[in-house]
């Protein structure tokens, strides 16, 4: 498979920076590839994930991870194209607390998904969008309401945070 996973460290530092917002909360998982993320977030209390991903094999991994955990019932997965996915979303209404994109390093999809999320306004007013990507991609200070408040990095991968403009939250 195609895929790379987030490593360890990083995850770890994703879910100490977010670990309060956790419990509780909708997560959206975007690019999910093996969906590591998601099954964490539901794992640390998430109350529901819901997976986006374009590859069957992946799907098929991730269904058979939750199945493994026993977490099959708290998530949701849709095989499809990101922004076909989002405006899906968008019609059905859904508002996140939590979304976070691992799209393919260097690829440029960041900025597009960005615009999907904030198009079909799939964030709670105080909810954050989490991107993974390479230190080498530039990513947008700003899309629509979404403005970037932090920015970590972890070898070559950085981890930004967006949240609608004027919420705080995950501070600088």
């Amino acid at each position: 498979m195609a895929v790379r996973p987030t490593s360890d460290r990083v995850k770890e530092a994703l879910f100490n920076i977010t670990g309060s917002l956790i419990p509780g909360c909708f997560f959206l998982d975007l690019f999910a590839g093996t969906g590591n993320i998601g099954i964490e977030a539901l794992s640390r209390g998430a109350s529901s994930v819901l997976f986006i991903e374009n590859n069957h094999k992946n799907i098929q991994l991730i269904k058979d991870n939750l199945r493994i955990t026993g977490l099959a019932e708290k998530a949701r997965l849709i095989c499809q194209d990101v922004p076909l996915a989002l405006n899906l979303l968008g019609r059905e209404g859904l508002k996140f607390d939590l979304i976070f994109l691992d799209p393919p390093y260097l690829k440029d999809f960041e900025a597009g998904a960005l615009a999907g999320i904030a198009g079909n306004s799939l964030l709670k007013p105080d909810g954050k969008v989490i991107i993974e990507s390479s230190k080498k991609c530039g990513l947008p200070g700003h899309v629509a309401e979404l403005e970037m408040v932090r920015q970590e990095k972890y070898g070559d991968t950085l981890l930004s945070f967006y949240q609608i403009n004027g919420n705080m939250g995950v501070e600088n």
